[in-house]
Order: structure tokens, then C-alpha cells, then sequence
């Protein structure tokens, strides 16, 4: 389920084999001096029954990658690699990504810098 500004995944498990998980990805556009516009990212959540937290930022130009970094942080946390990453409701994705591109006022054809690479 998306609002702007918040991300919920959950996934209750129906297979033995299956992982259940309930997981918040909030974020908001701040700015830094050297950085510019950048993501502040904070995902919290439990992953069969164990609770995580933890918070990571990008910069503008690669704040679409957040799903890639929240992925590492929730195997990291339990969530198999054989399970994927909740992208089923790939609707409440591109509600994401349209609010990102909104509030970082970003184009396509944007530059990236090789830095953050």
C-alpha cells in the first residue's frame, strides 16, 4: 500500500517454505550541502516474527535504486533469497517512483554522476 511518503509491503506466508513480512519504507527529500537533493530512506519492519530498522540515504540521481538497497537490508535481516523482494503490486512502485520524481523535480535524461556509481 502506498502514500506519499510511505511504502508498506506485507506478505503473509500460505507454504511452509514461505517468509512472512511486514515492512515499512518511509523517505523524504532532504538536502545537503555537498550533496544537494538527496533521499533519506528508513525501513522497518519484522521478517517472520523479527523485528529490523534501519535508514539509509541516496542521492537524487540514484534515489530510484531504492529498492535495490532496501532488498539487501531486508536479506540481511531473514527475508530468503529464494523469496523475492514484494514486487507484485508494481503499482504502488510506480506511485512511488512518480512522488520521487515530483518532489526531487526530476526528468528523464537526467544526469548521473559517475561518483555515485
Amino acid at each position: 500500500m502506498f502514500e506519499p511518503g510511505h511504502l508498506h509491503l506485507t506478505h503473509v506466508g500460505v507454504q511452509p517454505e514461505d517468509t512472512d513480512f511486514s515492512i515499512d519504507l518511509t523517505y523524504e527529500v532532504r538536502t545537503g550541502e555537498a550533496e544537494g537533493k538527496l533521499v533519506h530512506f528508513h525501513l522497518k519492519g519484522t521478517i517472520n516474527g523479527q523485528s529490523f530498522e534501519e535508514e539509509f540515504e541516496l542521492p537524487k540521481d540514484l534515489a530510484y535504486n531504492f529498492a535495490s538497497a532496501a532488498d539487501r537490508i531486508a536479506r540481511k535481516h531473514g527475508l530468503p533469497t529464494t523469496q523475492l523482494f514484494p514486487l507484485e503490486d508494481h503499482k504502488d512502485y510506480d506511485e512511488m517512483f512518480e512522488d520521487l520524481r515530483h518532489q526531487l523535480d526530476a526528468h528523464p535524461g537526467d544526469p548521473v554522476d559517475p561518483h555515485h556509481l
